[in-house]
Order: structure tokens, then C-alpha cells, then sequence
């Protein structure tokens, strides 16, 4: 019989240890809110204490589990999570750390050092007690190992905690976590088949990326048009494009991603094929974020809720439901930040088997720490974020967050192992491999995105270079001389774009979805196409890239607890989902002047949806252990069950629905919407 975790969620969902929960003593009001959870800090360096800040984790209290993880339970089973491979690394040889040199002001107040001598601990250095994974203070009990658990065993729950070690531990936890996924999937699966090819017309930017992405397939490169081409396309008359390459101006993995779909769809003569691409990658983005949230929150039920959430918005159904660029930036960046996510736990689960042989051969890491050796899930990470800058370039602000979140979780993780020298250390040890890692791949698999362009000689400023030695780069091969002109001219272009439009937004207002864009509007009498000939006042068909409006208020809100959470409780979770958000949305202040959209924030809509989604977490594990925590699982219950009667109100205008033109009007509440 599966037993209920003590460090999980009261969310409903199901036990995931097989383990009779401990006996606590939890703490009081007095306890949580008084001086007691304080950390002394005095003396620990500015940059060590803005690190702490940013990257530390949930403070709690006494022996309290009034956070995320708490200590372990006596006996309690660990297993790696059942969504990726195990990430602990085998042993072979006893690993040492690194030599040092002498200590420095952070080996004094580094970590308690767990040494395993006959099954009893003991500490090497001094600090403050540590926190957990998810942000508790450790009691002092917690601050070396209990007697007769190994100092691996320790260490691993120091660096991840309790509850996440033993998420998925049974396998009706994993049941449960999977046959969630699968089932909301599916709806997400509904919501962007369904009827996939109406309109059938091209709308928006379709008229550009389907095109393109069709030439590019079929010919090697984008093609010019004839004049009004459109009409002939969707027509079926697809091959009327000229000999001529194309000016464009945005990379090519998302167009050979659209051009895949047509292939796999039927071919450019069928709309639905045109969306197909766009539909798939919106599909596995829900089921990616299902499972990346769960890990993040350690919590299945939290991860479902992230998920669905997600299925049902209107920025993500609209994008997964036509065929522009900015699905597969997202598809990419999420990619990535789960990848990152994995090797955040992987890097921590080696940590602690490393340094425990050092300790355990009677060692010490007082001064530095073993290194990790090759990090193939940040590698990963490497080659998406590369694959998203191939589809737009404002994937280069994703990189520079990314690469700096995943160099500030080694830092913490090293000081919490109790290296001496822990920043020094994780610069140097991990610092230094990310970049090689992240920042080089990214810019490999990015070039290595244009082969078309650079095996054939059809693609725009192709020959660019042999035509004019004069202006090119003397010791540059012709290919990259000419690929080097060609981007210089696509940022001119993007730097200097002023054209008016309609529905350009300045990102102020984005979060709020304050001027959606009508992709594509048409009114039809009664008895005309899919109006109904007794529809009084004729219908309305409308696709409109509009957040679930409820949605995306509580987000705006969210998003000032969210910070606000992370610096009071120094959550990691809180920075690792601004950080996304951060680094889709407030680059675009930068480029005020330039023509721009709110559908841009479809990039980083999954970030959105887990801002959102944190407080809820916060609020479940504070009143895990209070009369209040049944009214807490209510009251998100109800959100999600308001956002998801939103999203049914909606649905017909994301999805090109006719409805009786009373009911459009009706919905469509504010001038700024139309």
C-alpha cells in the first residue's frame, strides 16, 4: 500500500514513497515568521550574497516542512525520475577533487561536509544551516547525516531533496503521471486538429512562410512570387512561383519544419498541411511542459495543471493552428530549458556520488570539488537553442538566460556540497564548460542550419562574395563571406522596421494581451458557407491571436508574486520561470520604435503559464501542514475551472469557428480587441 509523502502537495494526487510518514514536529507561526528563520550573513562578500539571493533557494524554518522538500524520511526510497534516463552516474574509480591552493573567505562558511566513518557523520566546515533543494532552512538535525545514512544518500538530498528524489518512486506514481500526460495531450491534440485546415486560405503571414517554406522544400531556396499570388496557391496552383531567389529575412529551421508537415501532410495543396507542423510541435509543447513543470515543481498534479493550462490558451491553440515562425521558436526554447532542467538534476546526483567517494576514501573538499565530467543534457540544451535561433533571432536572448541560470545552479550546488571554494570552484569547473557548451554549439548548429544555402548556389546574396572580392572579408571562405553580408543586411533590416500597422503593440501591454492581432476576420450572411440561413445578423469567423484573457490578467499579477516570492523565500523555481519570461518579453523595450506584435509573446507563453502556476505550488506547500489546505487546492481548482470556461467562450475565434455575429460582438468585448 502506497503511503501518503509527507513533503508532497496535498494536491489529490497520488502517494509517491512507499513509506510511513516520519514523526515531526512542525513548527509554529512564531517559528515561521520570526527572526528564527533568518540566515546570519555577516561577513560573506557582495557578489556571494547577491548570488544567494538569486539563486537560493525557499527559506524555512526550525525543523518545519513548511517547504517544498524537508528531511528525509527514515527508509525512504529513491529513484530517478521515470520521464528521462536515469541520470546518476555509474561509479567506477574513486574520484578526487581537484587541487587547491588555500582557503578563502567561502571555504569558511561553506556547507557541513558529511564524512562517512563507520556509518557516522561528521562535519568538516562550518556556516549557517543550508537549505533544501526547493528552499528550506535544514534543521539542525539536518546539517550532517542521521546515523546510518550514507553521505551520498545525504548529500543527494541536500542538493535535490526529499520529494524530488522520490518522485515517480513507485510505479502508480509514474502510471499516474503518464496516463495524466497522455490525457492532456489529447485534448491539446483536439483543440489544434480539429478542423485544422479552416480557413482555407492563407492568413496573416502565412502568405510569406507557407510559400517560402514550400520553395525551399521543393527547390533548395526561397522563390520570388508573381503579383497576387495567393489566390492560385490556395487554389492549388502552387508551382507559380518565378526562378528568381528571395529576400528573406529569418533563418530556415522553421520553414524546413513547416515544409516537413506539407510532406507529411499531403503536400502545399491541402491547408490542413500547411498547419500540420505548426499543430504537432503545439501538441508535444503541452505534453513537454506537463512534464518539465512536474519536475520543476516536483509534483504531478502541478505538472498536469501547467500542462492543461497550456492545452487551452488561446496564444498557443492560434500558433499551433497556423503556419508562422513563432511556434517552433517556442517548440525550441522549451526544448531547452527542460534539457537544462535534466542536467541541473543529473550535474547535482554526480555531484554528491563524487564528492561522497572523495569524503568517503577519506578526502576532502575544503578547498575544491570533483569535476562532473561531459554534460550531454546541456549539450542538448546547446544544440535547441541553436535550432531556435535558426528560426528567429530573438532566440539569442534565450541564450544569454539560459546559459547564465544553468552556470548559477552549479554555484549553489557546489556551495551546498560544502566545498570551500565553491565559487571559484563552479566557475571554473562548470562555468567554463557551459559556455563551450552552450554558447559554441549554439552557434555550430545555427550555422549548420543554412547547409541548404551553403552546398547550393540559388539561395539570395549566395554568390555574393565572388561577385564583389572587393567589399568581402579577403580571408573568409567565399560561402561565409557571403552568409556574413547576408546577415549584416537582415539586421539592418530588422533595426530599421517602421512600417505601420494596424495591430503593431508595443510589449507594455503584452502581458495583459492588451491589442491582440486578427489574423483573419470575415463576415458571412446567413445561409452563406457555414452560417446557418436562420442565423439572424449573419456570422462571424475570426482568427485572433488572443490570450485567454482571464489567463493572462492572473499571469500579469503572478508574475509581481512571483518575483516578489523568490526574493523573500530565494526559490530557484521563481528564477528559473521569470527568466524565460524575462527573456522573451522585456528585450522588446529595446526595440520600441520597431513595428511589433503581441503575438510575439507566444515564445514565451509556456513560461507564462508556469509563472502563473508557482504561486499556486507556494500556497499549496505553506498550508500543507494547516486546516487551510484543503481551501487552497479549492480555490486553484476553481481558477483553472474559469479559465478553462474562458477558453470554451473563445474557442470559436481561435479556431475560425462561424458563430452568429451577436455572439462575436458579445465575446469580443473591447474596441482594442478588434
Amino acid at each position: 500500500m502506497s503511503a501518503h509523502d509527507p513533503d508532497a502537495p496535498d494536491t489529490g494526487e497520488q502517494s509517491e514513497v512507499d513509506t510511513a510518514p516520519p514523526s515531526r514536529q512542525y513548527p509554529s507561526r512564531r517559528e515561521i515568521h520570526g527572526h528564527e528563520r533568518r540566515t546570519n550573513t555577516r561577513g560573506i562578500p557582495v557578489v556571494t550574497g547577491a548570488i544567494r539571493a538569486l539563486t537560493g533557494s525557499t527559506p524555512t524554518v526550525g525543523t518545519g516542512p513548511a517547504s517544498n522538500d524537508a528531511a528525509p524520511a527514515e527508509g525512504a526510497p529513491t529513484a530517478s525520475p521515470a520521464d528521462a534516463p536515469d541520470p546518476r552516474p555509474t561509479t567506477g574509480t574513486t574520484p578526487t577533487a581537484h587541487p587547491g591552493t588555500g582557503p578563502t573567505p567561502g571555504a569558511l562558511e561553506s556547507a557541513p561536509v558529511p564524512v562517512a566513518a563507520g556509518g557516522t557523520a561528521t562535519a568538516t566546515a562550518e556556516r549557517p544551516p543550508a537549505r533544501d533543494d526547493d528552499g528550506s532552512h535544514d534543521s539542525p538535525s539536518d546539517t550532517a547525516p542521521d546515523e546510518g545514512v550514507g553521505t551520498e544518500r545525504s548529500l543527494l538530498v541536500r542538493l535535490l531533496g526529499e520529494r524530488r528524489l522520490a518522485l515517480g518512486a513507485t510505479w502508480q506514481a509514474r502510471t499516474l503521471g503518464w496516463v495524466g500526460a497522455a490525457v492532456v495531450t489529447l485534448i491539446a491534440a483536439v483543440a489544434r486538429l480539429w478542423e485544422l485546415g479552416r480557413p482555407g486560405s492563407l492568413v496573416f503571414d502565412e502568405t510569406y512562410y507557407v510559400k517560402d517554406a514550400y520553395t525551399l522544400g521543393s527547390t533548395g531556396a526561397e522563390r520570388q512570387w508573381p503579383e497576387d499570388p495567393n489566390p492560385a496557391f490556395e487554389a492549388g496552383d502552387v508551382d507559380t512561383y518565378l526562378d528568381q531567389a528571395a529576400y528573406v529575412v529569418h533563418p530556415p529551421v522553421g520553414k524546413w519544419m513547416m515544409w516537413l508537415g506539407m510532406e507529411a501532410g499531403g503536400g502545399a495543396t491541402n491547408p490542413f498541411a500547411w498547419r500540420l507542423a505548426s499543430a504537432v510541435v503545439g501538441i508535444l509543447a503541452v505534453l513537454l511542459l506537463v512534464r518539465i513543470a512536474r519536475r520543476l515543481f516536483a509534483s504531478t498534479t502541478m505538472g498536469l495543471v501547467a500542462g492543461f493550462l497550456l492545452a487551452i490558451d488561446g496564444q498557443a491553440i492560434v500558433h499551433s493552428r497556423t503556419a508562422l515562425l513563432d511556434q517552433f521558436l517556442m517548440f525550441w526554447v522549451l526544448v531547452a530549458f527542460g534539457c537544462l532542467l535534466l542536467d541541473r538534476e543529473w550535474a547535482r546526483r554526480r555531484l554528491a556520488t563524487r564528492v561522497a567517494a572523495v569524503l568517503d576514501a577519506g578526502g576532502t573538499v575544503d578547498k575544491y570539488g570533483p569535476r562532473l565530467g561531459m554534460r550531454w543534457w546541456r549539450l542538448a540544451a546547446g544544440v535547441s537553442l541553436g535550432l531556435a535561433c535558426g528560426v528567429k533571432w530573438s532566440a539569442l536572448w534565450f541564450v544569454a538566460a539560459f546559459g547564465l541560470l544553468t552556470v548559477l545552479w552549479d554555484v549553489t550546488a557546489r556551495r551546498r556540497a560544502g566545498i570551500g571554494r565553491w565559487f571559484e570552484d563552479a566557475v571554473l569547473a562548470d562555468g567554463v564548460p557551459a559556455f563551450l557548451q552552450i554558447v559554441p554549439v549554439a552557434l555550430l548548429t545555427y550555422v549548420a542550419s543554412w547547409w541548404r544555402w551553403i552546398a547550393g548556389s540559388e539561395g539570395y546574396y549566395r554568390d555574393w562574395a565572388s561577385q564583389n572580392p572587393e567589399q568581402a572579408v579577403s580571408w573568409l571562405p567565399d560561402w561565409l563571406a557571403s552568409l556574413w553580408h547576408y546577415h549584416q543586411q537582415v539586421y539592418q533590416f530588422h533595426t530599421g522596421l517602421e512600417a505601420e500597422h494596424a495591430y503593431a503593440a508595443g510589449p507594455l501591454g503584452w502581458m495583459v494581451q492588451w491589442r491582440p492581432t486578427s489574423f483573419f476576420w470575415e463576415r458571412l450572411d446567413a445561409g452563406d458557407g457555414a452560417c446557418p440561413a436562420d442565423t439572424e445578423g449573419g456570422c462571424a469567423v475570426a482568427v485572433t491571436a488572443l490570450g485567454n484573457p482571464l489567463l493572462w490578467y492572473l499571469a500579469a499579477i503572478a508574475l509581481v508574486v512571483t518575483v516578489l516570492l523568490g526574493i523573500w523565500l530565494r526559490d530557484w523555481r521563481a528564477l528559473a520561470v521569470v527568466s524565460g519570461t524575462a527573456a522573451g518579453w522585456l528585450p522588446w523595450f529595446l526595440y520600441t520604435d520597431r513595428t511589433i506584435f503581441t503575438f510575439y509573446t507566444i515564445a514565451f507563453t509556456p513560461f507564462v503559464i508556469m509563472t502563473l502556476v508557482y504561486p499556486m505550488v507556494v500556497a499549496l506547500e505553506r498550508t500543507r501542514w494547516r486546516q487551510g489546505k484543503g481551501g487552497t487546492a479549492a480555490v486553484i481548482a476553481v481558477v483553472v475551472v474559469l479559465v478553462a470556461l474562458v477558453s470554451a467562450a473563445f474557442y470559436p475565434f481561435w479556431s475560425a469557428m462561424a458563430v452568429p455575429y451577436d455572439y462575436w460582438r458579445e465575446v469580443i468585448r473591447f474596441q482594442n480587441w478588434i
